[in-house]
């Protein structure tokens, strides 16, 4: 039986046209029978790197009794000429994080995948620790089982206040060696025992992995990288589900 929680990603491309462009990771969030795929904001647009995908494909499993079949979906990111993902702002800026509604009819019949509902972001701040062991679940660099299609996992710790907005900004800290391609991969700590509103997923979903952060002030020959990242507060993706 392969674990749920490997379900919920899925392998992320972005397109100009035909052109493959980046890998980057994704996740299904469902809310009131709406599916939607998310990922990181800078995924979909980003406008420093100059970064400007017309779509998104991302690989689904379409046989349960046999995981190495899949197939490829596609999703354009305009319509008419107006962007259809949604991004969200507060009062510190634009916060990373972008969902995009999946029309379920056009999926395959037989699609296999779960999703998170707003039942995994339901958390108790005061009882999750600095320290606490984290998943972050995705595709460094691209990398994965391309034989069953399959995300890989890496640990991580939480490695500032949870609850507290880092430097004033929407995300808090992991600690955990991640890599391009990470990028809007879903960043989870198991449930308490008997959270059984959660399902066949014992997960709370506390953020969704954005980049790694650095010292421009390292010295990049004696100083190693911090090796520590920003993961955006999930409960965002309440505000930007809404009907």
């Amino acid at each position: 039986m392969i674990e749920p929680i490997l379900l919920t990603a899925a392998r992320v491309c972005t397109l100009e046209g035909a052109r493959v462009l980046t890998n980057a990771s994704g996740f299904f969030f469902e809310r009131d029978e709406r599916l939607f795929l998310v990922t990181s904001r800078h995924v979909v647009v980003d406008e420093p790197s100059k970064h400007f995908p017309d779509s998104l494909e991302i690989e689904l499993h379409t046989d349960s009794a046999n995981l190495a079949e899949s197939t490829g979906f596609s999703i354009p990111l305009y319509r008419g000429g107006k962007s259809i993902w949604r991004q969200g702002q507060d009062t510190a800026g634009e916060i990373d994080v972008a969902v995009i509604e999946i029309e379920r009819a056009a999926l395959p019949a037989k699609t296999v995948y779960r999703a998170f509902t707003p039942a995994h972001l339901e958390v108790d701040a005061r009882q999750i620790e600095v320290g606490s062991l984290l998943l972050v679940v995705g595709f460094p660099l691209g990398f994965h089982d391309t034989l069953h299609h399959m995300p890989v996992v890496r640990h991580a710790v939480i490695a500032s206040s949870f609850g507290l907005r880092f430097q004033g900004e929407g995300y808090f800290l992991t600690d955990a060696r991640t890599h391009r391609g990470t990028s809007g991969a879903p960043v989870v700590m198991r449930a308490p025992a008997g959270s059984v509103a959660k399902g066949d997923l014992p997960w709370q979903l506390l953020g969704v992995h954005s980049a790694r952060l650095d010292v421009g002030t390292r010295d990049r020959k004696l100083d190693e990288a911090l090796g520590l990242n920003c993961a955006w507060y999930a409960d965002i993706l309440m505000t930007l589900t809404e009907s």
